[in-house]
């Protein structure tokens, strides 16, 4: 007789289908475990039979072989100790055989039979659902698990406890969905006083999605503007609330099952590597990109972080998500992010001017700027020099607008450029830093001053083709803020001034 439990193995974000079959023969007593599991799975072995001899039960006499299929399927993590301990009593008929077939499991059993919390109950509810499956999993697990919408949750303390449930014994109600946070509190717009050019910007790349770098001597206010973009951001749909928490439950990030509709800001150390960044280790875990999707990347002192970390953006930020390679598998994470970065002139920090000026200047500067990439740098929308604070600036009264200004006029933008999505039909981006292709040209159909004014500039200035792409959909969303329906030269005047395109500090990309 052979005993069947269906359980998950991760490839980021989706679960894959495993069957585990569980066979007795004859022979010396043993437990074998097969179908390519790393340390620990092969583990599972003594906790099963630990949670067993805790409940008072012993492995049945002969050889017992628990296959993990498909076999050629590297499987990781220790969520599948509770089908295979399922399996097993199964076997041994303490669990009706047929119960188990409408129901996948996942969970890490303890040595006493408790049932372990694990990463992943969402991306596995979801799966199982599509299987047209219930999951059990553990009672910890079961409110993130429920979130998952019509599938049958199962959510146990113990293995006795799941005993007892299939024996009609004892019925285990099903988890409710934990709560739906707010989110931490996001500081105001109309703490930063002065940088109003900055702060423009910050609107423009909140209302467009644009990518967006300020650089400038220390203390003036890089970094307080950059944490205050989230609040200009509206919150994430449902969709999108689906995608970043199958991303932060597979890096075991979700607490209660508590969901937020606030988007992520992620701001690594620049002491940070690339697996850090993009995603790796041993499991190959989910980086700060991904951690950041439908959300912000925040990289502080921008040159501080190693060329090789810097470079293994370029991919995500072109493609929207990261592949993380390794010897016997290619695991693809969503890496849809916002990236706001923030560097000084120079490794001193003040740069050529102004009282503080480096000696070395502008070499200092240029090496210093150097350290990133062009064709980074060419990824960026929105790259504004941000001047000192002055006292003059520090002596004025708070600013008259704050976030809760500048958020509204981002959604009404953000708004007409949905509707026009809408109007176009499936596949068009509602966000204006996705468009490309004929539906850029569409909605942005320049006039002829408006395109001899991109094309003077374009080669003044030794513009990309991606440059020249970047500056069309930077136009297209500061027009959204005018409210304009068409782009006007006006509006393509002001996204040439925000694309320094490699121009040392202080001085004007277009001459």
């Amino acid at each position: 007789m052979v005993a069947r439990v269906v359980t998950v193995a991760f490839e980021g974000v989706d679960a894959r289908r495993v069957s585990v079959e569980v066979q007795r023969t004859q022979g010396a007593s043993k437990f074998l475990l097969v179908g390519l599991g790393d340390k620990a799975v092969v583990e599972s072995r003594e906790r099963v039979r630990a949670a067993f001899a805790g409940l008072g039960l012993s492995l049945p006499n002969g050889r017992i072989i628990a296959s993990l299929a498909p076999a050629d399927l590297p499987k990781e993590g220790s969520h599948y100790d509770l089908p295979i301990a399922l399996a097993i009593m199964s076997l041994m008929r303490i669990i009706p055989p047929d119960v188990l077939e409408g129901w996948a499991a996942v969970g890490e059993l303890g040595l006493d039979g408790t049932i372990a919390n694990i990463a992943g109950a969402l991306p596995a509810a979801v799966a199982a659902g599509a299987m047209g499956l219930g999951l059990i999993c553990p009672e910890a697990s079961g409110p993130e698990a429920a979130w998952a919408g019509e599938t049958r949750i199962l959510a146990a303390p113990s293995l006795i406890a799941l005993v007892n449930h299939f024996r009609g014994t004892q019925v285990l109600a099903p988890p409710q969905p934990g709560r739906m946070l707010d989110g931490e509190r996001v500081p105001d717009l109309r703490e930063v006083k002065g940088q109003e050019n900055a702060k423009r910007a910050l609107e423009i790349a909140a209302a467009g999605g644009h990518n967006l770098c300020f650089v400038g001597p220390p203390g003036s206010g890089k970094s307080m503007m950059a944490q205050r973009l989230p609040g200009l951001l509206p919150p994430l749909s449902p969709e999108e609330l689906l995608q970043t928490s199958m991303v932060h439950s597979v890096a075991g990030l979700i607490a209660k099952g508590e969901l937020t509709r606030a988007r992520p800001f992620r701001s690594p150390h620049h002491s940070a590597s690339m697996a850090a960044l993009t995603g790796g280790g041993v499991r190959a875990k989910p980086g700060e990109v991904s951690l950041a999707h439908n959300g912000v990347l925040f990289l502080d002192e921008l040159p501080e972080f190693s060329a090789q970390a810097l470079d293994s953006l370029r991919q995500p930020l072109e493609t929207g998500e990261v592949m993380v390679a390794r010897a016997n598998a290619h695991v693809r994470y969503p890496a849809r992010f916002q990236l706001v970065a923030a560097m000084n002139p120079c490794r001193c920090g003040h740069g050529g001017a102004g009282k503080g000026a480096c000696g070395r200047a502008p070499r200092c500067q240029a090496d210093y700027q150097r350290r990133v990439s062009g064709p980074l740098m060419d990824r960026i929308d929105l790259q504004i020099e941000v001047p000192p604070v002055t006292a003059a600036d520090l002596a004025l009264a708070p600013p008259a607008e704050g976030t809760a200004e500048a958020a509204a006029r981002v959604a009404a933008a953000r708004d007409l450029a949905a509707e026009r999505a809408k109007g176009a039909g499936e596949g068009a981006p509602a966000l204006n830093a996705l468009a490309q292709g004929e539906w850029l040209e569409t909605i942005c159909d320049l006039d002829s001053s408006a395109r001899a004014l991109l094309s003077r500039a374009a080669e003044a200035a030794g513009l990309t083709a991606r440059g020249w792409t970047r500056t069309l959909r930077l136009a297209r969303t500061i027009a959204d803020l005018d409210g304009a329906p068409a782009v006007r030269r006006v509006h393509v005047a002001e996204a040439l001034i925000y694309r320094r395109v490699g121009a040392p500090v202080g001085e004007s990309a277009l001459g």
